[in-house]
Formats: structure tokens, sequence, C-alpha cells
């Protein structure tokens, strides 16, 4: 009974203190005389306006069956309209390039809900291979072999010692331009390479924190040393690493935002475009902010969720 009490004693105090945090953030912006329009930010994550469909050339609009046709002068195949739900013409009007000939009221995601869905992409295809970069460079720290352990503890420090900007800058104007890499793979590949550089010694201490008692057992079983790397002793440093991963992990979604400066369009740079045209600039910040607690939060649940069907089946 305690215990139930002191839980909701707890949970009210947390309600209290995010409603104080929520008051000063207001009181914060009527000191500064701040006007909030948070209706001014709605378009930009999700647009409802009509979609103006336009012509691509000077013509004559034709309608048939319901459909709309253009043709263009000096072209021999029309520019044909299927879907539309207003038309802004007439049969045999005389239109010129860019001139609204129709309307589409569909909904469509906005700068802010693309940018993100950039960032959650460029995120989770970074963090595939950053593991296997860790585990691979992981192995070999631990590995027999002098020279798997030297190339391993280069990389290590080579990629740990110096900024990631600064590494998005050499991978996307050096290397990218060597290999002829898009901005985005030059991302994916800074972000990956930096984080597998902590996620090999995340691995690492996993491994060692092992008692060599297992691989000894495993070895007297018969097993090679790879399969005692498989089956017994990755399973069970897994376990061991699982929380320091999460964080490595929540840590390159946020790192991500750096990408914005080789013109990715993820979360950060669609904020800093919106905001020139909002003029809503803390809106759209803490708009941005609520989005990577989404993202880093959906992660951190659904790693303790892990963690814990792990603890059971023990």
């Amino acid at each position: 009974m305690q215990s139930k009490t002191s839980r909701w004693t707890g949970h009210g105090l947390f309600v209290v203190i995010m409603a104080l945090l929520i008051f000063g953030i207001y009181q914060s912006g009527q000191r500064i005389n701040y006007n909030w329009h948070w209706e001014r930010l709605w378009p930009y994550v999700i647009n409802t306006q009509a979609q103006d469909i336009r012509a691509q050339g000077d013509g004559t609009a034709y309608i048939k069956n319901g459909h709309l046709s253009i043709q263009i002068i000096g072209q021999s195949a029309p520019q044909i309209v299927k879907k539309y739900d207003k038309l802004t013409v007439h049969n045999g009007d005389m239109v010129s390039e860019g001139d609204v000939v129709a309307q589409l009221n569909q909904w469509r995601f906005g700068p802010i809900a693309v940018g993100l869905w950039v960032t959650v992409e460029i995120s989770f295809i970074s963090l595939i291979f950053a593991i296997i970069l860790g585990l691979i460079f992981g192995l070999m720290r631990v590995a027999k072999n002098q020279l798997a352990r030297d190339l391993s503890l280069v990389y290590v420090e080579l990629i740990r010692g110096t900024p990631l900007l600064v590494q998005i800058f050499i991978v996307y104007f050096f290397i990218g331009t060597v290999l002829n890499l898009d901005r985005f793979t030059a991302g994916v590949v800074a972000l990956s390479v930096f984080t597998g550089a902590y996620v090999v010694e995340i691995i690492r201490a996993g491994i060692q924190s092992i008692s060599t008692g297992q691989m000894e057992a495993a070895r007297s079983l018969g097993m090679t040393y790879p399969q005692a790397m498989r089956y017994v002793i990755l399973p069970q440093a897994f376990k061991q690493i699982l929380p320091p991963l999460a964080g490595q992990f929540i840590n390159l979604i946020k790192d991500s935002s750096l990408v914005s400066v080789i013109s990715i369009t993820d979360l950060t740079k669609a904020g800093r475009e919106v905001v020139s045209g909002s003029f809503a600039p803390f809106e759209v910040w803490f708009t941005v902010a609520a989005l990577y607690l989404l993202v880093t939060g959906s992660l951190s649940w659904g790693i303790q969720r892990l963690e814990k069907r792990l603890s059971a089946s023990d």
C-alpha cells in the first residue's frame, strides 16, 4: 500500500513540475512581449490547402470525359490531368506556362514532417551500419591477432579523437568527390563510421565482462573460437551492452542534425527554413525539439522493453 501511495505521489509531483515548466515558458514569452502563433505551424507539418496544378507550357486546354488535357505549343504529347477536384479553366481556353488550370484537395506532408522522415531514415540506416562496423572491429579488438587489434585501435582512436562535424566535411567534400557520393550517402557514411567507433568499445567492454571460464568451457566442448563467440560469449555480452548501446543510438539520432551542414533537409534544416517563412521561431524550435524527443523516447522505450524481455528469459 505504501509503495502504491509513493508511486502516485511521484506521479503527482511530476505533473506539478511539468505544469510549472510550461507556465515558466509562457511567462518568459510574455516578459519578452512575444505573441505565440501555433496556428502558423500546422501547414508546415500537414498541409491541407488546395494544391495548384499548373500548365507546363503555353497551349490550349481541352476537357473530355472528365479529363483535362493541355495541348502545349510545339509538343506532340499533351499534358494530361486526370486527378483534380476543381477546374479553373474551360474547354478551349488558352493558357500560358505557369497558369493554374486545376486544384486538388489532398493532404500533403509539410517540410517539418518530411524533415522528420529524413532524420528517421538516415538515423536508421546509419544505426544498422554502425552495428555492423562496431561488431567487426569490436571482435578485432579482442582478437589474438596483433594486426587486427592494431587496426581496430587506430580506427577507434582516429574517429573518436576528431569532431563529427569535421568528419562530415571530409566525407562529403573529399571522399564524396573522389567516389561521387551524393549528400545522403555521405551523411550515412559519416554517421555510421563515427557511431561505429563508440560501438566498438561498448562491444569490447561487453565481451571482456564475460568470465574467461565461459570461453574455456566452450572450447573444451569442442567448439571453435568463432562458434564459442557466436553461441556463448556474444549472447551474454549483448544483454550487458544493451543499455549503453541504447544511449549511443540516441546520440546518433541527435547527431544526425549535423548533416544539415551539407544541405540535407533533415528535421533541423527544415526547422530553419520554416522559421524564415512562418515568423514563429519559438513555436518551430519547440516543435522540432518535441519531435526529436518523440523519436529518441520511442527508441528508448523499445530498448527498455527488449531489455525486460531478455531479463525475463534468464
